[in-house]
């Protein structure tokens, strides 16, 4: 089998701007880069013209759904025969299972992703584990469309970048970054409206939830390693959904001397999600390629089709390896 290419940001454009209609395709349990690239495009083929919808399968963040402006469903037949399906910040179907059947019927398929571990499986793929997150290439593709960058659209760009790379601290921070947002503060951008949603929109059950995963936490290799767990029977005590646990694992990641920090979601009894991340040591998306995972040095997940005592000792043992306990 002949691997496919990796296309040109303006290769991508043009096969947009050749199609009269468009299904977005962000992945499962969705961030602010997910959503925001996703939403920042839908506008701007709207804008266009087109019929552009977001197919989503699960729930929106609370505080991501400002982002949402009319542009996602549940519908698969919102649009019957897609002239494109587009997925965003996923390299595979298998970040998005529920719309797999639905993404396979566009007549052409294209991928936009920053993920290093993706591999060109689409039509036409644009995959750069350089940009520190997929809003930043949205902006590009939309820039060599000839797209006006309107200040909704600049708003879903930096929701995107400001959530991928932790408020600019981490490490995939570029001074392209800082020069892709200091243009959005030109197209009209809110930045204090968009910060004030994502980082300080948080209810009283989530906080509740936070503070007993926190209370989880496991520490190894001399403080190296952090592992906390979420579980169905936390998320019933909390009245919260799995969704709501996100962003907990960065919390681990900032107490000091942690290098790997991982929280281990239980889904179901046997099927247990793995959110990894990196200070400084350890390239996480190595110990989440181990089970059939993926994502960044820093950032990466994996799904364990185990109990939680087993993940747990799986990816634990994987870890320490990657710290040079083993």
């Amino acid at each position: 089998m002949t691997m496919k290419k990796n296309d040109d940001i303006e290769v991508i454009a043009k096969k947009l701007a050749e199609a009269e209609n468009v299904l977005i395709f962000p992945h499962i349990v969705m961030d602010g880069d997910a959503l925001g690239s996703g939403a920042a495009l839908c506008e701007a083929l709207r804008n266009s013209g087109k019929t552009a919808h977001i197919l989503i399968e699960d729930k929106i963040p609370d505080n991501l759904a400002f982002l949402d402006r009319g542009f996602c469903t549940t519908d698969v037949d919102v649009i019957k025969d897609p002239d494109v399906c587009i997925c965003i910040d996923c390299g595979d179907t298998g970040r998005f299972p529920k719309r797999a059947e639905k993404f396979m019927t566009g007549k052409t398929l294209i991928c936009v992703d920053h993920h290093a571990t993706s591999e060109p499986f689409c039509d036409y793929n644009h995959i750069e584990s350089s940009s520190a997150a997929t809003a930043e290439l949205v902006y590009l593709l939309l820039r060599a469309a000839g797209a006006e960058i309107t200040k909704e659209i600049a708003e879903s760009i930096f929701a995107g970048i400001t959530t991928d790379t932790g408020d600019f601290q981490y490490s995939n921070t570029t001074k392209r970054t800082h020069e892709i947002v200091s243009a959005l503060y030109d197209c009209g951008m809110d930045f204090s409206k968009v910060s004030i949603e994502l980082y300080e929109n948080e209810n009283p059950k989530k906080m509740k939830l936070q503070n007993m995963i926190v209370g989880s936490t496991e520490f190894f290799a001399d403080g190296q390693l952090a592992m906390a767990c979420v579980t169905q029977k936390m998320l019933k005590e909390c009245g919260c959904t799995m969704e709501e646990s996100e962003g907990t694992v960065s919390m681990l990641r900032s107490v000091r001397g942690v290098q790997i920090a991982i929280i281990l979601k239980e889904n179901t009894k046997k099927s247990i999600k793995a959110t990894l991340r990196s200070k400084s040591v350890g390239d996480v998306s190595a110990i989440a390629v181990k089970h059939g995972g993926g994502g960044h040095v820093r950032a990466a997940g994996c799904t364990i089709n185990d109990t939680l005592e087993q993940a747990k000792e799986a990816i634990r043992e994987d870890a320490l390896e990657e710290l040079g306990y083993k």
